[in-house]
């Protein structure tokens, strides 16, 4: 199947009646790009990649799932496809992405909606269904239980660093910033990924995560998409208590997969903390898996059954 991704066709091997659609979502600064995944005719579920990752994230895992599974994965603004925000906006990643998802429930005038999340898209997903408990149905959350906890002595030393990176990124040059060979630059993403995706699936996240150098710069190449000034999204970090009582508002049927090895937390314990204080008021089904951070990507059998198990339960 050959579909139309950043400007070229590329040729996609999908199992038998397994399709995918690219589409836009107008928003206010631009677009927001996503692969519509299964049947056009019924409500989806909103799939949420990771910070800087994009929607590719899901593409090895999706065709596990019963062909009529409908699936809209976005890629997040800055991210992917999607446009980036503004000169002069600044990126709360976790905060932002609720008013996105709201934004496209209310473009499509969905109900009772069903949210699958890998890393920042798990924190996401848990978000919103704790902002809007009654309006969620259900939450697939991917190594992550909710926003990322720091301590807060360690988030006021970043602050003015963060301020002075944001705004270095902001003016920089658009003949400034790096170009590369596209093997060198699928080492880039490997090394960066730290053995998390393997170099094949580096080049999967690479169709929406990186383009041609316009001819305009004179480069020969290809650049990162991606947003900058994401690399200084971290003002968007919350304490243990503010995550305590989010998870205190969640109302809906819980599956949170935790990978094993999986990302190496700061606190672990917080994110356990997180996925009790979540069984006090929500169906939580928790359950530790073998594979990488980025284990849908990765090791997509190691979880397709379960997630499978999990939609089809009343």
């Amino acid at each position: 199947m050959a579909s139309q991704i950043n400007g070229h066709q590329v040729v996609e091997d999908l199992p038998m009646g397994v399709k995918v659609d690219e589409i836009e979502i107008p928003v206010p600064w631009g677009h927001v790009a996503a692969r519509w995944w299964g049947p056009r005719n019924k409500q989806p579920i909103i799939a949420i990649h990771g910070w800087q990752d994009n929607a590719g994230t899901w593409d090895n895992l999706v065709p596990r799932l019963p062909v009529n599974t409908a699936l809209l994965a976005i890629d997040l603004p800055g991210h992917g496809l999607s446009s980036h925000y503004p000169t002069g906006m600044q990126y709360y990643i976790f905060w932002d992405s609720i008013t996105l998802v709201r934004r496209i429930v209310k473009h499509f005038k969905w109900s009772k909606i069903t949210l699958m999340g890998h890393s920042l898209g798990g924190a996401v997903s848990f978000m919103y269904a704790a902002s809007y408990p009654d309006e969620v149905d259900r939450i697939i959350c991917v190594d992550i239980a909710s926003p990322a906890v720091r301590a807060p002595s360690n988030m006021v030393k970043q602050t003015g660093w963060a301020m002075d990176k944001f705004l270095e990124y902001e003016h920089l040059p658009e003949d400034k910033i790096p170009c590369y060979e596209y093997e060198e630059m699928i080492d880039i993403v490997c090394d960066a990924y730290k053995g998390s995706i393997s170099r094949d699936n580096c080049k999967i996240l690479m169709k929406r995560g990186m383009s041609p150098a316009p001819a305009h710069v004179n480069k020969n190449g290809y650049y990162f998409k991606r947003d900058p000034r994401l690399k200084v999204a971290g003002l968007a970090m919350m304490s243990i208590e503010t995550a305590l009582e989010y998870a205190k508002q969640v109302k809906c049927k819980v599956l949170n997969l935790r990978a094993i090895p999986g990302m190496k937390w700061e606190r672990l314990d917080y994110y356990l903390d997180v996925v009790e204080k979540l069984k006090e008021t929500a169906d939580v089904k928790y359950v530790e898996v073998e594979g990488t951070h980025h284990v849908q990507l990765e090791s997509p059998e190691n979880i397709a059954e379960l997630i499978e198990e999990f939609l089809e339960e009343y």
